[in-house]
């Protein structure tokens, strides 16, 4: 079952055809405007809105023609609501030059006959769009400290309201009933800030809240709900930080059910991404300074698995759930990872250069990559992968041309059920992209060329957590390690011919110190451990030039004077 794409740019609005129809022609009525602002799918991907700066149109994509053309020729976003029933229209706000009155600039209209149902004033961009529920029964919008709720479309008549003194963020959740309200209360004057979160007509009274989270050192909090709404995460910023160029940041679970924790990130630094599985059951946070990593957590806020770090900053589950990408865009060179998310195996890794925006398809396999202006006006075009690393088509715009958006049709999630992952690539006449590049590190042209360079690395990359067993650096290759170094302890006395003075010297060096044997004269004692602490000193210096490492001038003269060192050792044991 393919799924059309749908591109927006300086060239108007049309279609392509996915797989597997990417070469045949779509049949879509190309819209030719070069002023369409904006363009919004509903969330089944029956209908398709967009302004073309002389009015509004909503498409039938099943049908293939226009049902609407709505005169809001000033339309600047738009969206509809979750069963597509409603179009909602923001227009910039403006005040009427004769009366100084403010205009209405926010309309909410009835697909099916086209009609305004109600107009309000709408000043700032932010929290413009009213939010619903899944089932439409509740539509919530913020007005002057309080939320204001409707039922069942009636938008003249406001069933309820929610007052918080200066509330600046709201949240509804999307399944119910029942419904879960959530509002953000920025702290001031020593006072924390807080979120609580309300079932649904139940706001009264001092303990009418379900959940509650404070907090300190936030201006902004974004508020993510899961699928099944049992659980929401928080995501607080400041704008400013000593610490931090992006801020102070802090990540809260906040359960329906009034649990509620800190959620704690295993490296500092920026909070790039969240994502909640689509089945609700866990999420995914790529985060700290780079490489970042990223962590799968459980209900309990508990590490379930462990990416290691790498060149990232977004990740995105497929619609089913069972595969995550972990990307590296932006200034990062487009790295993409393909993970199977039941077996913890990485699936392939690929690179998709100059991505400014990444989306799945519906059907959980394909995914569409872009590069869009006004981010990169350079090489604008799309990219149709498999998530198998597969490039099915490369395209870009004409010359002269921007590409501004590209959209996979949205599809209802029953069309496409889960399918069992496949490791081996699928066959496309495509070129295979670029391997991606492999970390080097920064050698100086002083050193170029020498073979006993420093052992330096600018990034510490850390593997994934199924696979730190196989990592040098732990437990259970310490101990084959200490094992080793046992053995060749006991070879070098085997080999010191009885002579003790070497072997004593030879174990100081590689095992934990122990007391010195006493000789019943303190001066003749503190001269035999001060030549021993010199012997140690010098066996570590021969181990660091046997690793490879260059020594300095000093360093080389000390290690002469072992012989010396030996044979004075020898004399105060002897005497």
């Amino acid at each position: 079952m393919a799924l059309p794409i749908t591109l927006r740019g300086s060239a108007g609005i049309w279609m392509i055809n996915g797989p597997p129809n990417i070469d045949k022609p779509h049949d879509f009525p190309r819209e030719t405007s070069s002023k369409c602002k904006v363009m919004v799918f509903s969330k089944d991907g029956a209908m398709l809105a967009w302004s073309n700066g002389d009015c509004v149109k909503i498409f039938d994509v099943a049908a293939n023609k226009v049902l609407k053309e709505i005169d809001r020729p000033r339309a600047s976003l738009m969206t509809f609501s979750p069963k597509g029933t409603y179009l909602v229209i923001w227009e910039l706000y403006t005040v009427d030059k004769a009366t100084q009155n403010g205009l209405p600039n926010l309309s909410i209209y009835d697909v099916a006959s086209g009609q305004c149902l109600k107009t309000l004033i709408q000043k700032k961009v932010t929290h413009w769009n009213p939010l619903f529920s899944d089932d439409e029964k509740i539509c919530c919008r913020n007005v002057n400290n309080e939320l204001h709720f409707y039922e069942d479309g009636k938008f003249d008549e406001i069933k309820t309201k929610l007052h918080l003194q200066k509330v600046t963020g709201y949240s509804l959740s999307g399944a119910g009933p029942p419904y879960m309200v959530a509002g953000y209360v920025p702290g001031g004057k020593g006072q924390p800030c807080f979120v609580r979160v309300y079932k649904y007509p139940n706001f009264g009274g001092p303990n009418a809240a379900v959940a509650n989270r404070t907090f300190f050192k936030a201006d902004k909090v974004e508020m993510l709900w899961n699928k099944a709404s049992t659980a929401m995460l928080l995501l607080t910023t400041t704008d400013t930080s000593e610490s931090s160029y992006y801020g102070d940041q802090g990540l809260h679970y906040l359960g329906s059910n009034g649990e509620s924790s800190l959620v704690h990130l295993g490296k500092n630094g920026p909070v790039y991404h969240i994502e909640w599985s689509p089945k609700s059951t866990e999420f995914c946070v790529v985060y700290g300074f780079m490489p970042a990593k990223a962590t799968i957590y459980n209900m309990k806020t508990e590490p379930v698995f462990d990416f290691g770090t790498g060149p990232r900053n977004f990740g995105f589950y497929n619609p089913q759930g069972s595969i995550l990408c972990l990307c590296g865009f932006g200034n990062l060179r487009g790295n993409m990872e393909f993970w199977d998310v039941k077996q913890k195996k990485l699936i392939c890794q690929t690179q998709s250069q100059d991505t400014t925006s990444f989306q799945w398809c519906a059907d959980g396999e394909h995914i569409l990559t872009a590069t869009t202006a006004p981010r990169l006006r350079v090489g604008n075009g799309y990219r149709i992968w498999h998530y198998t690393g597969a490039m099915l088509e490369e395209k870009h715009v004409g010359k002269g041309e921007e590409l501004w958006e590209a959209f996979w049709c949205p599809a209802p999630l029953e069309r496409f059920p889960e399918k069992p992952i496949s490791y081996r690539q699928v066959p496309s006449e495509k070129p295979a992209p670029p391997p991606v590049s492999t970390q080097q590190t920064y050698v100086p042209p002083s050193m170029r060329g020498k073979t006993n360079l420093p052992s330096t690395k600018l990034h510490e990359y850390e593997p994934p957590s199924n696979q730190k067993k196989q990592d040098p650096s732990m437990p259970v290759s310490k101990n084959k390690k200490k094992k080793e170094a046992k053995k060749n302890r006991e070879a070098e006395k085997a080999a010191s011919g009885g002579n003790e003075a070497v072997s004593m010297v030879t174990s100081a060096a590689s095992a934990p110190s122990v007391p010195m044997p006493s000789t019943g004269d303190p001066e003749k004692d503190k001269k035999i451990r001060n030549l021993m602490k010199k012997l140690q000193a010098i066996e570590v210096l021969k181990e660091q030039q046997k690793a490879g490492k260059q020594l300095e001038l000093n360093q080389l003269t000390k290690m002469k004077t072992e012989d010396a060192l030996l044979a004075e050792l020898k004399a105060l044991e002897i005497s």
